[in-house]
């Protein structure tokens, strides 16, 4: 690393602006050795601009950039780059191109004292400087680095010889993210460098971070990785850049704050603004009121509008009423899957999924997540063993492949509107605008969105629809913090039950309440929280506690739901017959009370509708009587609920 004490860049009086819009305003900021800090600021304040702008990508307006002699920066876009034509190892070795020019200057520099110049105490003293450069860049340990880094990133041993086209864009961008570690910068600008990283890479990260001795900048919209990473804050809001010493829940409750006194001057403006629209719409045709129309439209335009960022405008939307089901959802067992006939991905996997659990499931890349959620979704229908679901249970499946084939002539806004229920068609809009789409951005067709835009519709979409059994993998990428927050409050008040597949350490620890931990060949269950969970590992890991083998399974156990399932097969034809027809008469019964929940559950609602009528309330012989009615109604509720819960559960 080059001249660590005295590395910087320094950005001073920086502006930038497109067209009529003020991106940057005399923005200045110091980036240094030692620098730990977060950029944030509400989508399309002009973030990732800047890093561009400190990068050397882009240029401003105006303003200075100063950086200390030979400081090296390292520079990570949030997508977009594709590496071709060399193995892995190989282009991971290009990141150390700065060291090729140098060992070229060192023989330059070899075959001119062999002449014996005048200035050979110079050439001597660049000598000295070019090695010690090489030695603190880990020049000599290049291999060995790039090996380390690349490991710790996901990739395998049997990768680093393989061809750079074969790896998908998530993971071309950790081969960019490997090499701008690999070069052991003086300053690292990522661009959200978590996007396309699983947990476990993320932890490494963090891990790299907390030990780098250089100074960095990052964009992330992992409130957890943050927490954890950095120590100062500095946001983007209007233009202007303000510093938050603190990790990044310090600078949101501070920052919370501050912005109380903004966003009540915003309602009063808004309120002012509604009121001056309104006289002019209702009076500016009418001759007598045309001249104060005029006056107002004059107040109206010089109103300096006060901007606040789509973060702080509180959204908040429920799912549609998830339909009944049983107390159990889900069971499966014995279940086996195999890509290649001879290693089972999953095996021998049972566990069982109670109403209400919001379930997440954890392991390392390759251990099962996904193909397990296609399994249960049944987009996966080649597998041993069974997976049954309890009475009335509906799914709703969101993966990233059924995001990208999502095709549609339609905008984004008619496509959600065609698929909202009528109670949430007048929040549309909202919930467009918490899943990042804004203001002309709804009129976009399907057809030319992005893969990321295309995921938050499809993720949207699916939370449209009345299911009791929602299958999530990976529902926080391609969302920001506020999104997530949204979807957050959404899944913790849904109605239903969740499993689910996140790297997102913080929407992980605050909406599971039980783990599925997936590794070759064996599972384990932990009931509580992801928090809880990884507490356990860590206790482990440290010797603190056991390792938990009580939940501990593998193909060396046969699970007893194997040998029920042999002894079932031994039974007669006319037991078969006989328990067949006892499960139809079962079902019937469930369907004629589910039709009777939904009737009563209609006439509950008349009924309560009625106490709103001021000719009901205000009397009170007609409000006793109607009060009468919903308690009749509620008790007749509770017992078909309970009935219904006894019938489902014989069906499971």
């Amino acid at each position: 690393m080059a001249s660590i004490e005295q590395a910087f860049v320094q950005f001073s009086q920086v502006s930038l602006a497109f067209g009529d819009r003020d991106i940057l305003k005399n923005v200045s900021v110091n980036l240094a050795t030692g620098t730990k800090a977060a950029l944030t600021g509400a989508n399309g304040a002009g973030k990732s601009t800047l890093i561009k702008i400190m990068a050397g990508l882009t240029q401003p307006d105006s303003g200075k950039r100063v950086a200390s002699k030979n400081a090296r920066i390292s520079y990570l876009p949030q997508s977009g780059l594709t590496h071709k034509g060399c193995s892995l190892i190989e282009e991971a070795d290009k990141a150390f191109s700065f060291g090729y020019e140098l060992t070229a200057e060192l023989e330059k520099i070899g075959d001119e004292l062999k002449n014996n110049p005048p200035n050979t105490k110079a050439l001597l003293e660049r000598h000295d400087a070019i090695l010690t450069e090489l030695e603190s860049s880990g020049w000599n340990r290049r291999r060995a680095e790039a090996e380390k880094i690349l490991l710790g990133l996901g990739f395998k041993h049997e990768d680093l010889e393989r061809k750079c086209e074969e790896f998908s864009g998530g993971w071309q961008m950790r081969i960019a993210l490997a090499k701008a570690l690999m070069v052991n910068p003086d300053i690292l600008l990522l661009d959200e460098p978590t996007n396309y990283l699983d947990i476990e890479a993320r932890e490494w990260l963090e891990k790299f971070l907390n030990n780098y001795s250089g100074g960095f900048l990052l964009v992330s919209h992992d409130r957890y990785f943050l927490d954890h990473t950095i120590n100062v804050v500095y946001e983007l809001f209007g233009g202007d850049l303000h510093r938050y010493p603190g990790n990044f829940t310090h600078y949101e409750e501070v920052r919370k704050v501050e912005l109380e006194s903004l966003i009540k001057k915003y309602e009063e403006q808004q309120a002012e603004i509604a009121k001056l629209e309104d006289f002019i719409r209702r009076f500016g045709a009418k001759a007598t009121k045309a001249a104060q129309a005029q006056e107002r439209q004059k107040m109206l335009d010089k109103i300096e509008r006060i901007e606040i960022p789509e973060s702080l405008k509180k959204i908040h939307f429920t799912f549609p009423k998830a339909p009944h089901s049983g107390n159990i959802v889900l069971t499966v067992s014995g279940l086996c899957k195999s890509y290649d006939g001879a290693n089972n991905v999953l095996d021998n996997l049972e566990f069982q999924l109670e109403k209400g659990e919001r379930m997440i499931i954890s392991g390392h890349n390759g251990a099962g997540k996904s193909t397990l959620l296609r399994i249960i979704a049944g987009d996966d229908k080649n597998f041993t063993g069974n997976v049954n679901f309890g009475s009335g249970v509906s799914i709703g499946y969101f993966s990233q492949d059924n995001a990208e084939s999502l095709t549609d002539g339609q905008t984004i806004l008619e496509t959600i509107e065609n698929e909202a229920p009528l109670e949430l068609v007048p929040k549309v809009r909202d919930m467009l605008g918490a899943f990042l789409f804004r203001g002309d951005d709804v009129f976009k067709k399907i057809d030319v969105l992005s893969g990321g835009e295309k995921s938050r519709v499809a993720l949207l979409k699916l939370l449209l629809h009345p299911v009791n059994l929602l299958i999530l993998d990976e529902p926080t990428n391609h969302l920001d913090m506020h999104s997530k927050d949204v979807l957050l409050e959404a899944l913790k008040d849904f109605g239903g039950t969740v499993i689910f597949v996140s790297h997102d350490r913080g929407f992980n620890e605050a909406l599971s309440t039980r783990v599925l931990e997936l590794s070759p060949g064996h599972f384990r269950l932990y009931p509580g929280t992801y928090a809880e969970y990884m507490q356990r590992l860590e206790a482990e890991a440290a010797g603190i506690v056991p390792t938990d083998t009580s939940n501990l399974k593998s193909s060396q156990t046969a699970p007893k739901e194997a040998a029920e399932q042999i002894s079932e097969t031994k039974l007669d034809w006319q037991e078969q017959k006989k328990q067949a027809a006892e499960r139809k008469k079962i079902e019937r019964l469930v369907a004629s009370l589910e039709e009777k929940i939904a009737a009563t559950e209609e006439e509950l609602k008349a009924e309560e509708n009625k106490m709103a009528d001021p000719a009901v309330y205000s009397d009170g012989e007609k409000a006793k009587s109607v009060q009468a009615k919903i308690s009749e109604l509620q008790a007749t509720l509770d017992k078909l609920n309970s009935d219904w819960e006894e019938a489902a559960e014989k069906l499971i």
